[in-house]
């Protein structure tokens, strides 16, 4: 009887129908000419961006100021987090012209602050690791006034490879928590929390200026939990963190839970800003790369 009832529960609980945007969740059409510039070149050159690839609600935004972000060693990811729009599987083969492709569109379009941020490549020896400093030294070389952000990834927490991101030494350095404690494991199959903190604080540990990271709300967390992974990032001297909400990209990925209210968003900026953080962006619509040229002061 008791198992009868749990599955009723569960069959219950699968049909309950979606939870629905609210009014004042509403996304800018991408306008002006910076916007359009861009959006050609990236057609042309057949760049990847998480911009596109993630399906970015501040694309026309970023790119009307010349921000853009970047997404090197394929749009393939070896991981398959519940929440992340872009494709999962084998990636392709390494292109090691890549980070001259990159560097050359950079200066093609004139971007004043580059986002760099890539597929995890948990297939590779170094995963990923050395294209991301050919990367970052190619654009040095080519666009010596452009600043640079790096959002990496765990690199399955190997220093070594870490340490080639240390050595090119980009303005930022970022790597997103994604969630709370709690939820890590559904959220982020493949990651661990500890883990995330872990290269947070061996990046500040080893010189890194400026370091930050991002989660995104509406996935069933608690207010205590958000907060208390917001200490867990100034524990690790984390110096920027940016709070968004989180929107499902397609009925496969994991649904919205809840939509934060403009207010419960407010509240965690100023408890950032009360804990220490530099920098606190905290809203529906921010995104890891939100106002990122802000961050580098």
């Amino acid at each position: 009887m008791r198992f009868k009832m749990r599955s009723m529960e569960s069959e219950i609980q699968s049909v309950q129908p979606p939870v629905g945007k609210p009014k004042w969740l509403k996304v800018k059409l991408p306008i002006g000419q910076k916007y359009t510039e861009l959006r050609g070149l990236v057609d042309k050159y057949k760049l990847n961006t998480i911009c596109t690839s993630g399906s970015c609600p501040n694309m026309g935004e970023c790119w009307g100021e010349g921000t853009a972000t970047f997404m090197i060693l394929g749009n393939v990811c070896t991981r398959s987090c519940g929440f992340c729009g872009v494709k999962t599987g084998r990636p392709e083969d390494v292109d090691w012209d890549e980070p001259e492709k990159v560097a050359r569109s950079i200066k093609i379009m004139n971007i004043k602050h580059a986002v760099i941020t890539s597929v995890d490549r948990d297939d590779l020896k170094d995963m990923g690791s050395i294209i991301w400093y050919e990367t970052v030294q190619a654009i040095r070389r080519m666009n010596p006034e452009t600043t640079l952000e790096t959002l990496i990834p765990d690199f399955q927490g190997v220093e070594r490879n870490i340490d080639r991101i240390i050595e090119a030494n980009p303005e930022v350095v970022s790597h997103n928590m994604e969630t709370v404690r709690r939820l890590t494991r559904e959220v982020r199959i493949q990651a661990k929390y500890d883990r995330s903190l872990a290269v947070l604080k061996y990046l500040k540990d080893k010189g890194i200026r400026r370091t930050k990271s991002g989660i995104m709300l509406g996935l069933g967390e608690t207010e205590e939990e958000v907060i208390q992974t917001m200490q867990d990032l100034r524990d690790n001297n984390v110096d920027i963190v940016t709070i968004g909400q989180y929107l499902q990209p397609s009925k496969k990925h994991l649904p919205v839970k809840e939509f934060i209210t403009p207010e419960q968003f407010e509240k965690y900026e100023k408890i950032g800003k009360a804990m220490g953080f530099l920098h606190v962006e905290s809203g529906a619509l921010v995104r890891s790369s939100y106002h990122a040229q802000k961050h580098i002061l």
